[in-house]
């Protein structure tokens, strides 16, 4: 058995970016710090920040590139994949992101705007999986929860 499966909670380094395929398609990319805090081996309180490349699509990206802007605060839910390409001296490059299958806007005023995009989804007969209230993003907040699937 194998799983890829990624859920990181972060902010926004700049505003998403939404393009659209030839076909369409909204395609959205984001950047998405993390950190952590650790005390490295003289005592000393350290600081490490991660950044993220997120890509989502469809009615999600837009939803993204309406609600969210630089220093939203979100989680995302999905999976990592790494693509190949060439740069302009026809070097082959590789870049890793997460490919996200649900986006949660956490900031109340994100969050109550992206509810309301979620409910007309609904209406429309389309799931609303982007902005559906996951309970909560750690196992450690869930002290009522019995099955927790993992």
């Amino acid at each position: 058995m194998s799983m890829n499966k990624v859920i990181i909670v972060g902010r926004l380094g700049r505003d998403p970016e939404l393009r659209y395929t030839q076909s369409g398609t909204p395609i959205g990319n984001m950047s998405i710090a993390t950190s952590e805090s650790f005390t490295d081996q003289q005592g000393q309180r350290q600081e490490r920040t991660e950044w993220h490349r997120i890509v989502v699509f469809g009615k999600q990206a837009e939803n993204c590139s309406n609600y969210l802007h630089k220093g939203s605060q979100a989680l995302v839910e999905g999976s990592l994949q790494t693509r190949k390409w060439q740069d302009q001296q026809g070097q082959d490059r590789y870049s890793t992101e997460i490919k996200a299958q649900r986006v949660q806007f956490l900031d109340s005023k994100s969050a109550n705007q992206g509810q309301g995009q979620s409910q007309g989804q609904q209406s429309q007969g389309q799931p609303a999986n982007e902005n559906t209230n996951m309970g909560p993003a750690f196992p450690s907040e869930a002290s009522a929860m019995d099955d927790i699937p993992f």
